[in-house]
């Protein structure tokens, strides 16, 4: 399908978080843009307000690698997956959209945001925190994974639904802190998982 630019020779881009799925921005592209991220593999834009081809992120090295380009059901709005080098705000803000409704986070944002709150707790340290203890302990943290792996079992068998809930998230926050204290994290076990499905 080609793209069905509008009256102005524009498509809007809707520029997506490769690994978190989060939405980062809303942008538009013309005919150039889109062939420049095809042939550099960094999303290039339309500004409107400068009437110019924007290299996305040629000033601020806040650039964004663009792992694939999704075209909607009538070909007039483009969905980028990238993989951004730093926030893709001007503000400075990880995502455009930082302001409005932003409780109850998404399911989709939940794991993103306790793998940076953890992140922050390792960088901070701050006294007194759970996490920073486990993640100074590797065979504690492994411990907790195991026993809360066995709870989460046992839940599943003589347990409410809402107890498995329970269980299972205790499983994936220590689990998260568990990658974090080896340096990975979601998206290597998630690439794993991608490859199997081959």
């Amino acid at each position: 399908m080609e793209i069905a630019y509008d009256e102005r020779g524009l498509v809007p881009v809707v520029v997506q978080d490769w690994t978190t799925g989060e939405v980062l921005t809303l942008a538009y592209a013309n005919a150039e843009a889109v062939a420049r991220t095809r042939e550099t593999g960094e999303l290039h834009l339309w500004s409107r307000s400068r009437d110019e081809l924007w290299h996305k992120g040629a000033t601020s090295g806040n650039t964004q690698a663009v792992r694939a380009l999704r075209l909607d059901c009538d070909g007039d709005a483009l969905l980028a997956l990238v993989e951004p080098a730093g926030p893709a705000c001007h503000t400075g803000a990880r995502t455009c959209f930082f302001t409005g409704d932003l409780e109850p986070q998404a399911p989709h944002e939940v794991l993103p945001s306790l793998e940076r709150t953890l992140g922050d707790r390792q960088r901070d340290r701050p006294a007194g925190s759970y996490t920073v203890q486990l993640l100074d302990d590797p065979a504690l943290i492994g411990e907790k994974v195991q026993e809360e792996a066995e709870e989460v079992a046992r839940a599943a068998r003589e347990e409410t639904d809402d107890r498995v809930d329970n269980e299972a998230a205790d499983v994936l926050y220590h689990l998260l802190v568990l990658l974090r204290s080896r340096g990975r994290s979601l998206r290597a076990a998630a690439e794993v998982l991608r490859e199997r499905r081959r």
